[in-house]
């Protein structure tokens, strides 16, 4: 079954603006989120951390971006990675493509101002993950955000071997794991500044790896765009 239909059966099971996203009470009201829902995520449009976008309590670098400083130039996201911004990220991955549009209404304001930015990519997948889950979400909301910014989509990233999941590795081995796990080619880098989609920022080390192949191979800039990040918390 090719991705397309899988795609297209997965719109017609999850259909667009007629049940909440995360409970699936009947809405009718074009927000995707019934009113108790809505509680349960936290948009970030407040303060943040100028560099990696989190969302924190003052707009101050925050301690991480201190502490490490990113690879990237900046990025953005539209929510907290928690509760139900946890849960719409895992619809949106498990065939609810149409999200891609809520999404991409999201981060649309919040990419504008990247400046002279020559396109926008992805992290991408291997072919044999990609064939697993049937599509790359990463890949369908960059494809909605190149269009509503009059941007070309360049999927100049590869990624060149599959890696372990990174949810209960430590920053250190999360950034071993994805080591020279990307690729791109110089011809068509050198010298752009690019926009790169992904679905979340939790430690920054995809991002950060993804960054460091695009600026060996010449990119001016590397701005990054995330449906959701963990918040950054100071310890007191």
């Amino acid at each position: 079954m090719s991705a397309k239909l899988l795609r297209e059966i997965a719109e017609g099971l999850f259909p667009k603006n007629f049940t909440c996203d995360l409970c699936g009470k009947e809405t009718f009201d074009d927000t995707n989120l019934c009113p108790d829902c809505r509680k349960k995520v936290t948009f970030n449009d407040g303060a943040a951390c100028p560099v990696c976008g989190r969302k924190t309590a003052t707009n101050e670098l925050c301690i991480e971006c201190k502490a490490h400083a990113p690879v990237f130039d900046r990025a953005v996201s539209a929510m907290v990675y928690a509760e139900g911004g946890m849960g719409l990220v895992l619809k949106f991955k498990r065939g609810a493509a149409y999200m891609k549009d809520g999404f991409a209404d999201m981060l649309e304001p919040k990419c504008r101002p990247f400046e002279d930015v020559d396109g926008v990519c992805f992290i991408p997948m291997t072919a044999r993950a990609e064939r697993k889950r049937g599509y790359n979400q990463a890949r369908l909301l960059a494809q909605e955000l190149a269009e509503r910014l009059n941007l070309p989509l360049l999927p100049v990233l590869i990624k060149t071997k599959d890696t372990k999941e990174q949810k209960s590795l430590t920053r250190r081995e999360r950034e071993n794991n994805l080591k020279g796990c990307f690729a791109a080619r110089k011809s068509e880098v050198e010298g752009r500044t690019f926009l790169v989609v992904d679905d979340v920022m939790t430690t920054g080390a995809t991002a950060d790896e993804a960054a460091a192949t695009l600026k060996k191979k010449g990119a001016k800039a590397v701005y990054f765009a995330f449906i959701a990040s963990v918040e950054y918390k100071k310890e007191i």
